[in-house]
């Protein structure tokens, strides 16, 4: 029996604060309260908090299945900005979302985001989201290794994808690959922060790398190669 069907787990969800203010908010996950601790996670030198996510902004999320996370991103920035929701499993349509059902690290996938960000203008996504997990198998460092290896192949692909200036938020389980990823980022965005959400339960390992500033990288150009 799984986890997520176990009496323990269902008794527990059906008590979750955040599941019953998904449920009273419209909300299609708990996630969503996820973000929107995120979105307050950023401050500046003077500790005054810059909102992650604003009107206007290009916004990219990826493993955004069933989307609580995109409806909190096209609530932010507005029918001004440009959402785009990829994962490889279906998603009901969103309001001021555009969505596709393909795997990121496809050409056709890459393709499609940027053949939207050109026709709007954008020259790469403000921010890029991802709350991507593989399916868990409860075996502890097996789950964290696979997850280390989504946000590595994310971090790749973060230079043709995001703006100069923009911003990353990516989940990731600490465990021994944590360290590697986290100097992997550094090099590519001037601030790093590692946030746990208050929505985030207490017994999970999950974090999220949020990385601010992205450097403009020499010799890299934003957009598929031609």
């Amino acid at each position: 029996m799984g986890r997520s069907s176990s009496p323990q787990w269902l008794r527990e969800h059906a008590a979750d604060p955040y599941v019953r203010a998904a449920q009273r908010d419209g909300y299609r996950s708990r996630a969503a309260y996820k973000l929107l601790d995120l979105q307050r996670s950023v401050s500046d030198r003077n500790g005054v908090v810059q909102p992650l996510l604003r009107a206007g902004m290009a916004v990219l999320d990826l493993g955004a299945a069933p989307g609580g996370w995109s409806q909190v991103a096209a609530q932010l920035i507005g029918p001004s900005g440009l959402l785009l929701a990829v994962d490889l499993l279906p998603i009901a349509p969103i309001s001021g979302a555009t969505i596709l059902q393909g795997d990121f690290l496809q050409e056709s996938t890459l393709a499609w985001i940027h053949t939207h960000l050109n026709q709007r203008g954008y020259k790469g996504v403000d921010v890029l989201l991802s709350d991507m997990a593989p399916n868990l198998s409860g075996i502890r460092a097996a789950d964290q290794a696979r997850t280390a290896q989504l946000v590595e192949d994310l971090l790749a692909l973060t230079p043709t994808l995001v703006r100069p200036g923009g911003s990353l938020v990516v989940k990731l389980f600490q465990g021994s690959d944590s360290q590697a990823l986290l100097q992997q980022a550094r090099q590519l965005f001037r601030q790093i922060k590692l946030v746990k959400p208050d929505a985030s339960r207490d017994r999970s390992a999950e974090h999220y790398l949020v990385g601010i500033q992205f450097r403009e990288s020499n010799g890299i150009q934003i957009g598929p190669s031609t």
